[in-house]
Parts: structure tokens; sequence; C-alpha cells
């Protein structure tokens, strides 16, 4: 292969490569959560849980930033100075599976929070 056709190549590769990474936590969409679940709860026991998936969620939120940072590093690296660097790139996964259920629950647990006029305030 000629080396103008393999940088050709290999530049008509990164939108395939950058599809492959990680998306920012705030690019992820919630899965659905029936509020239902939240059905049975109290006002308090409401606001206990709500405490409870917001940490949870930050944290997961944090790992999953982490994970989208590391693609776009291995991404930068691959694409300008090493290619097999674009092997490290993993995408979303588990991760991003758990960014959005718990997206999902916040978002049952603000329903819930409506419906019995719980008052309890939630930060975006």
């Amino acid at each position: 292969m000629k080396p103008g056709r393999f940088a050709l190549s290999l530049l008509s590769a990164i939108p395939l490569v950058l599809a492959a990474c990680a998306n920012k936590s705030d690019e992820i969409a919630a899965s659905y959560v029936s509020p239902t679940i939240y059905e049975g709860m109290s006002c308090r026991q409401l606001a206990v849980e709500a405490q409870s998936v917001a940490n949870r969620a930050a944290q997961a939120a944090a790992a999953q930033d982490k994970k989208a940072n590391n693609d776009a590093v291995a991404t930068g690296v691959g694409v300008v100075l090493f290619w097999p660097a674009l092997f490290f790139i993993k995408g979303d996964g588990a991760q991003a599976a758990e960014v959005a259920r718990l997206k999902g629950e916040m978002q049952a647990i603000e329903t819930a929070n409506t419906v019995k006029n719980c008052g309890i305030r939630f930060s975006t």
C-alpha cells in the first residue's frame, strides 16, 4: 500500500474509532425506571432514597467520565503517535448502563415526589 493511501485509510478510520469511545456521563440518557417502586415510601423515606441514589449516581458519573477521558487520550495518542494505542479504547459498557439506570431512578423518585407533593428539592 502506498504511504498516501495508508494515511488516507487511517484518517478515514478516525470516525469509527471516535464512535467506539466511551461517552461522558452527561451524554448518557436515563433508562426508564417505574416510579411505582417508590409509591409505598413516605416523604422522609423518599428523601433518604434520593440522597442515596444521588451519591451513587455521582460516583458512577465520575467513573464514567474518567473512562471517557482515558478513551479520548488513547484515541489522541493512537491517531497522532502510536496506532496500537487504539486497542486500549474500551467504549461504553456496564459503567454506562449503571449511569443510565441511576439517572432513571432519580427521575422515578422525582415523579414520586411530585405525586406525593413531598417538596423535596432536586439540584440539576
